[in-house]
């Protein structure tokens, strides 16, 4: 009976620690992401939806092009994805 409590609450504790890692790690990349779209998107004329879209890019591919326009070659899965009428889906 003691063995199984003890193996509950490590078993939570792993869980609870492997939450920890991931949601730091999330974070991260989060960060990363935002950092790059602010640059991109510095110059769009709907700031917004161009931070929306190329965060939901960068999430997805982990990289955006250098610059504010163009420069797509960088990062082929960022300039592969298109919208649901076919166009390009990443500002």
């Amino acid at each position: 009976m003691r063995i199984a409590r003890t193996t509950r609450v490590l078993v939570v504790f792993g869980i609870i620690l492997i939450l920890m890692i991931t949601s730091s790690l999330a974070e991260g990349n989060s960060s990363f992401c935002d950092e790059k779209c602010a640059v991109r998107c510095s110059k769009a004329g709907r700031q917004d939806r161009c931070l929306k879209y190329c965060g939901i890019c960068c999430d997805k591919c982990q990289c955006v092009p250098s610059g504010t326009y163009g420069n797509k070659d960088e990062c082929p899965c960022y300039r592969d994805m298109k919208n649901s009428k076919g166009g390009p889906k990443c500002p």
